[in-house]
């Protein structure tokens, strides 16, 4: 019988966190444990890390368009990670983003890694782990009430109640609340006024946590958020109404990383969970670069495809890195490929080299973008049962006909045994990396010229059009002097195009832009196309429905 991931995460044998954390040279006294098997790394160890002038190869891991047969991006990036730290036999961290409940209990189910190549202990993590989570849904409501309770006890300053632009949170994929009225009911109740929440991991603050360097950074950052405009129309940032201290004050436990490990025991450190479809998709700044400093190879996973998450991560979180990244991982599966010529999972099953090779459009695309920024690339294929010999020598031998290099990878059955030869590749690459990566825009382009160069050089769209709220949107933005900030585009994870329909390699199309929305204190224009939801409903089938606990506390059916 073949174990799920849950039953094989919870026979594992797991080190004490402090073991954990010695391999990278932290002691007890560098670590604030929640329990026997997780902790948080303390501000004396980053500062002292920060100082030690060390700084290990970055490996960033992608992937084609996600599908429902589903590519294992998590599970490669661990399982490459265990390799290399286990069959080569150098010091190695794994950094990965903390999984959101709402998808947990809605679609997605978890995401801690798959088979043999997990991050543990796999409940906690899909669940309250260290309470993260929880730290950023507190900080956004309690930054909501706070405004919402400015605007009772007089609003010296005006805002307009109709023009306030921050949104509640919450960490529950929950449709009913996208568009709510509060303050209903008696004067006493407070001002009437339309609200609306989006899913934690979606949310500025969010965003802000990964991007901070210290907790100085952090409430500098959170003093910038725009709040809204008053009935001038003059913009109104959280600085100008003092709550940043207090805010900060709850994230300042949440900033600092999560030190965990895989089931081979190789340090992982899982920290922040932006989504790369409504936010940039990589995890905390703060822990990359402390990855960085204490160990020679860190693999980093950004969210979705390289279209989303791995586009983000080239060209703006890396430049908020102490480097670049040294060489890229595309991830793909024979399954997901057929599926993007059939868009149907009925018979992924079946041996199709004609599917095979009409969806292999997607990974061409996906392999050349990630190229196109001149850094080197590894392409794995993560090997299913159903996989047939043929249909692996066909991909693999078109991959090798575009001149990237390529290895099969069986990390899911195998654990870093499966993934050694990829191991080997990667290293090869990172440590002849030499070269000047080239982004999709310059730092000095202005919104629209960001926003074409992504559309077209990242989508191959043809064109970009802008609804007339989005071009008020602009301007409004022109008159602030926020046109030349980064763009974070959000967008379907299933397309390049902003029609979750439209699969493949699609060309000629329109990117239709329906408005923009600063994040003052992230620091970047978040672009909406599509249809795009930040905050996502639950399916007729949650994954809610197959989780469950026994009387002893033994959590099943996460995954």
């Amino acid at each position: 019988m073949v174990k799920s991931d849950i039953e094989i995460a919870q026979a594992a044998e797991e080190l004490p966190i402090t073991d954990v954390a010695a391999k990278l040279g932290l002691t007890s006294q560098d670590l604030e444990p929640y329990g026997y098997d997780k902790a948080k790394v303390n501000w004396q160890a980053i500062k002292r890390s920060e100082e030690n002038g060390h700084l290990g190869k970055l490996i960033l891991v992608t992937s084609i368009s996600p599908t429902p047969a589903g590519e294992g991006k998590s599970t490669m990036t661990i399982g490459i990670g265990d390799a290399i730290n286990n069959q080569l036999g150098k010091k190695t961290v794994i950094a990965l983003r903390e999984p959101s409940m709402g998808p947990v209990f809605g679609m997605k189910g978890g995401a801690a890694g798959g088979g043999y190549a997990q991050v543990i202990p796999m409940e906690d993590i899909n669940l309250h782990f260290t309470g993260d989570m929880h730290a950023l849904t507190s900080a956004i409501d309690n930054l909501s009430a706070l405004v919402d309770n400015y605007i009772y006890q007089g609003n010296e300053l005006g805002l307009d109640p109709e023009k306030i632009v921050i949104k509640r949170g919450l960490d529950v994929n929950d449709r009913t609340l996208r568009k709510v009225t509060i303050g209903q009911g008696s004067k006493f109740n407070g001002v009437e006024r339309p609200a609306s929440f989006q899913l934690t991991v979606g949310h500025e603050l969010m965003a802000i946590l990964c991007l901070s360097k210290d907790i100085a950074d952090l409430k500098e950052r959170i003093g910038k958020v725009l709040v809204g405009y008053t009935y001038e129309d003059e913009p109104v940032f959280v600085k100008d109404l003092g709550f940043q201290g207090a805010i900060a004050a709850l994230l300042s436990t949440a900033l600092k990383p999560n030190l965990v490990q895989t089931l081979e025991h190789t340090p992982a450190f899982v920290h922040g969970g932006p989504f790369a479809n409504i936010a940039h998709g990589n995890n905390s700044i703060l822990s990359t670069n402390l990855a960085l400093h204490l160990s020679d190879y860190v693999l980093s996973e950004a969210g979705f495809g390289s279209d989303l998450g791995g586009q983000k991560f080239l060209d703006f979180v890396s430049t908020k890195l102490e480097k670049k990244p040294d060489a890229a991982v595309v991830v793909a599966t024979v399954r997901a490929l057929k599926y993007q010529a059939e868009k149907s999972t009925d018979h992924l099953k079946e041996e199709n080299l004609d599917s095979l090779k009409e969806g292999f459009a997607n990974l061409d695309r996906h392999m050349n973008n990630v190229r196109s920024y001149q850094i080197p690339v590894l392409v794995v294929i993560n090997k299913f049962p159903t996989d047939t010999e043929a249909e692996l020598d066909l991909l693999k031998s078109m991959i090798e006909e575009q001149g990237f290099p390529c290895e099969i990878v069986t990390a899911h059955d195998e654990g870093s045994k499966g993934a050694k030869e990829a191991a080997e590749k990667i290293v090869e690459l990172a440590d002849k990396s030499d070269y000047e990566i080239k982004r999709s825009y310059d730092e000095d382009d202005d919104l629209e010229t960001k926003i074409e160069k992504v559309a077209k050089r990242i989508y191959h769209a043809a064109a970009v059009e802008y609804t007339d709220k989005a071009k008020e949107q602009l301007d409004k933005l022109k008159k602030m002097g926020k046109d030349k900030l980064p763009v974070i585009i959000a967008k379907t994870q299933y397309s390049f195009t902003d029609n979750v329909k439209e699969l493949g390699a699609p060309t000629g199309f329109t990117l239709h832009v329906k408005g923009l929305s600063l994040r003052n204190g992230a620091g970047f224009v978040v672009v909406s196309t599509g249809h795009i939801l930040d905050m996502p409903g639950l399916p007729k089938h949650p994954a809610a429905l197959d989780i469950d606990v026994d009387e002893t506390g033994k959590i099943s059916g996460l995954f």
